[in-house]
């Protein structure tokens, strides 16, 4: 009977595989419409919404692909979600965050415009209390915060007792104190 070796050099059980592996959820989120999303696959994305797909499906951990195409500013995506019929104010399980919220965060103007044009509610509150004006304060966002103005209720206060002035001028955010000022909401 021969030997079976192990020396790294001379072991005849040696593998192939690699050592990076993806769990099940991960390989369902790659095949899904959320990383088409994600990524600005439009063709994917037609694709995947022709074959039936929801634009509403939630992944594991309840954001749309309209969360995702939002967040990283692929408008294209968004616009054809929403025209999809994705709900413009589907909100995730835990943090109860809005595709507005995440553009806001992201200092996306742009999407944010499209968002509101698709009706979203720019005073809905993420689990901390926090509206997408808020979540753009809190992140700086300037431009963001310019077209947030136009619709928000700034006077909401979040789960700290916070008006997003009152955020701004604790931040010592200079250009935002402006902004808030020349728009007279203080």
């Amino acid at each position: 009977m021969e030997s079976h070796k192990h020396n790294s050099d001379e072991c005849c059980c040696k593998s192939n595989t690699s050592s990076v592996q993806q769990s099940l959820p991960e390989m369902d989120f790659e095949r899904g419409i959320w990383y088409a999303a994600q990524t600005g696959d439009y063709e994917r994305l037609e694709k995947l919404l022709r074959k039936g797909v929801s634009p509403d499906i939630e992944d594991s951990a309840g954001y749309t692909a309209l969360h995702y195409a939002a967040r990283n500013g692929h408008a294209i995506v968004c616009r054809e979600l929403l025209n999809r019929g994705a709900n413009v104010n589907a909100q995730t399980r835990s943090g109860r965050a809005t595709a507005l919220h995440r553009a806001a965060s992201q200092n996306l103007p742009d999407i944010i415009k499209l968002l509101l044009s698709f009706k979203a509610d720019p005073n809905l509150v993420d689990a901390d209390g926090n509206t997408a004006l808020h979540r753009a304060v809190i992140t700086n966002a300037s431009c963001a915060c310019e077209e947030l103005l136009k619709s928000c209720n700034s006077g909401i206060v979040n789960k700290n007792n916070k008006t997003v002035y009152e955020i701004v001028k604790a931040k010592g955010q200079e250009d935002l104190i402006k902004l808030f000022q020349k728009t007279g909401m203080q």
